[in-house]
């Protein structure tokens, strides 16, 4: 579970929780299939889709050095219907 980082709980993720949807960011070195593969053989589960998208780095400066963090990519993953994860799903917490 290398290329996972954490969960995400934003208002859209939480939102998309209710459609079987989870959301986590991930290293931006990692395909949709690794991904996919990842977290049927961790949580599992059976995943029907993987959407993501890159979200860029943002500037950083300390003094007169500028600077910047690494860009990541978020992953939505959509299960097959009757599958969850129990670690994130609203009604168990």
């Amino acid at each position: 579970m290398d290329g996972i980082k954490y969960a995400v709980f934003t208002e859209k993720s939480l939102r998309l929780l209710g459609k079987n949807q989870y959301t986590f960011n991930v290293e931006s070195g990692f395909t949709k299939t690794e991904i996919k593969h990842w977290v049927e053989l961790f949580f599992g589960v059976k995943v029907v889709a993987v959407n993501s998208h890159r979200l860029p780095g943002k500037g950083r400066r300390m003094g007169p050095i500028l600077g910047h963090t690494m860009h990541y990519r978020r992953m939505i993953i959509t299960l097959q219907p009757g599958y969850s994860i129990p670690l994130l799903d609203r009604e168990t917490n």
